[in-house]
């Protein structure tokens, strides 16, 4: 980070990158500060010097300092108790959104000023620091999504003299940061819906708002639905025929078996899955549907289908982990739990066709005979160097296996689609509009 302000230079100790890890923990109680070891250094060399030659004028060289020393002493009592309360706001927030910190320090005795070391957490960045007699204000960007810790400050506190300070360890706790959703508006729904009112026209009669043809009156019916001018040719009632208006099921099912990153862009795709699959769940709540999520690979997550737009924040908290998950690696999948996948439901698998394990998930779910569309997330071709024929030739054995996979999907009648990051999703489901969704063949 160039240009930086000099007070966030000093609080990151000069690092350009987060460490994984904080620095030890500090000394407890008071101890020299620097000032007072730089003065105490320079006094002692020149007294050492003044003995070891017989130069008397050393003597003078020695005095500066540690008179500079003896004025530095505190006029007051030490603080023996220091305590710091922690505020942070939002604790959820987007990508991209600040989140403030800020510090109380509390003490028993008198204090000087106060020197706070960050040791920053994983996706966050430092925007702002502002330090005051007793508060510290620290401002700071999410840069991606996930359940981070915001990170650690290490509160130097000086006596009023400035000659001791002593450290208080502060831990600023979690955030979640929310991905921001990929621009969604298309809803496509599978040839059966469930018998639950909703906004999708089925190809049920019922009670909806289109209309699909006429039919002869039947006692019971809504006589105010008259076709009159097939009533007048027919020469008997006719009515309009609506069809029925229902609710669909839809789950969200996220390859988190892998994170690459696209050479050429930089882009990962785990953070485009989760992007692209969050824009989805926000559209089909938006039509009052009902939707859940699963994740596979690591520790298999999954949240039953519902609806409402307080469940966009549920399905988000459910997958937050994930990139924890990345680290436990397992040579088999669990088996789908059956309340994740209801009877039925539509289901989207976002995935960057890495992974082979993948197909397995996928057989799972035509097994079950769910509709089914998978979403790929590109990744770009691996970086190679020109004029390595070994690199080459393992690029095209790369690009023929996953063209393998994709034809695998095609042929078993699997709905294949592309998502292009930095694209609405919109581009990539408007096929999908030109008929119903059905399950794959097994």
């Amino acid at each position: 980070m160039t240009g930086r302000p000099a007070a966030l230079d000093r609080a990151l100790g000069g690092a350009t990158s987060a460490p994984t890890e904080p620095p030890p923990a500090p000394p407890p109680g008071w101890r020299a500060s620097e000032r007072t070891l730089r003065y105490g250094t320079v006094g002692a060399v020149a007294l050492a010097a003044a003995l070891v030659t017989g130069h008397a004028w050393l003597l003078a060289a020695a005095a500066a300092p540690l008179a500079l020393l003896a004025l530095a002493l505190p006029t007051g009592r030490r603080p023996q108790r220091l305590t710091a309360a922690v505020d942070v706001e939002p604790r959820r927030c987007f990508e991209g959104e600040q989140i403030t910190a800020t510090l109380t320090l509390a003490h028993d005795g008198a204090a000087g000023r106060l020197d706070p070391g960050l040791t920053l957490g994983p996706g966050m960045r430092l925007d702002d620091l502002s330090v005051t007699e007793a508060r510290v204000r620290l401002t700071f960007t999410a840069q991606r999504w996930g359940r981070w810790t915001v990170g650690t400050v290490d509160l130097d506190v000086y006596d009023t003299g400035g000659a001791a300070r002593r450290t208080l360890r502060v831990d600023l706790g979690e955030v979640a940061v929310f991905p921001v959703p990929t621009a969604t508006g298309l809803t496509p729904i599978p040839v059966r819906l469930p018998q639950r009112l909703g906004e999708h026209t089925s190809a049920q009669r019922g009670e909806g708002v289109e209309v699909t043809g006429i039919h002869p009156y039947v006692r019971g019916d809504r006589q105010r639905r008259i076709h009159w001018p097939a009533t007048t040719r027919r020469g008997e009632l006719q009515l309009h025929q609506f069809a029925a208006e229902r609710a669909s099921d839809t789950v969200v099912l996220l390859d988190v078996l892998a994170d690459v990153r696209d050479p050429a862009t930089g882009t990962s795709s785990l953070d485009e899955t989760f992007r692209a699959a969050a824009g989805l769940v926000r559209a089909y709540l938006r039509t009052h549907d009902r939707i859940g999520v699963v994740s596979v690979g690591g520790t298999t997550r999954w949240l039953q289908p519902g609806s409402g737009q307080s469940y966009f924040y549920r399905i988000v908290e459910s997958v937050l982990d994930v990139r924890k998950d990345l680290g436990h690696r397992s040579s088999s999948l669990h088996r789908l739990p059956p309340p994740a996948l209801p009877q039925s439901a539509l289901v989207y698998v976002f995935t960057p066709l890495i992974d082979q394990r993948i197909l397995e998930v996928l057989d799972q779910v035509r097994s079950r005979a769910n509709p089914l569309v998978v979403v790929e997330i590109p990744t770009g071709d691996p970086e190679v160097e020109p004029g390595d024929r070994t690199a080459e030739l393992a690029l095209r054995l790369w690009r023929a296996d996953r063209d393998a996979m994709r034809f695998a999907l095609t042929e078993r009648g699997i709905a294949l689609i592309a998502h292009r990051p930095g694209e609405t999703l919109d581009l990539a489901l408007a096929p999908l509009l030109r008929t119903r969704i059905h399950g794959g063949r097994p």
